[in-house]
């Protein structure tokens, strides 16, 4: 199997764990003389199954992302290179939108309000940090796509 796969099998395998706790949550009590419309014992081994097998995936992709080395770097070190390359551009895209916005005044006698730093020289910063997180993001995918999920 393919990592990218068991990435994908990953995220669907979260996604049912949040419907059977939405099932479990509406079969949790019903009016006396009622049967619930799922049974909470069936759908409690769904979700021991579920998350044995979550635990199971989650275990040999983060073996397989700390043994994939590409240039130097495992594909763990890229992942956390990327998150935090996301964390920083939206940081400055909203200080940029806060630098850049304008302060409208109704008289000359009003309080002038200027930007604090050169809001176009940070906003070419951010475009090559859009860039190197967009060529990081692709090399990621592409390990993704032909890596060999390591098995415990």
């Amino acid at each position: 199997m393919k990592l990218a796969t068991a990435l994908s099998e990953r995220a669907d395998l979260q996604r049912r764990l949040s419907e059977i706790g939405t099932r479990l949550n509406n079969n949790s009590k019903v009016q006396e003389g009622e049967e619930p419309s799922e049974s909470p014992e069936d759908l409690m081994e769904e979700l021991d199954r579920t998350v044995e097998r979550l635990e199971e995936l989650i275990a040999c992709i983060n073996l397989t992302n700390s043994r994939t080395v590409h240039e130097g770097k495992t594909l763990t070190d890229l992942l956390a290179h990327r998150d935090c390359l996301k964390s920083r551009i939206q940081i400055l895209r909203n200080f940029l939108d806060s630098a850049s916005s304008r302060v409208s005044r109704m008289t000359h006698s009003e309080i002038r309000i200027k930007s604090t730093v050169p809001v176009s020289e940070i906003q070419k910063k951010v475009d090559l940090l859009s860039k190197e997180l967009r060529q990081c993001d692709e090399l990621i995918q592409e390990l993704n796509w032909t890596t060999q999920l390591q098995l415990l």
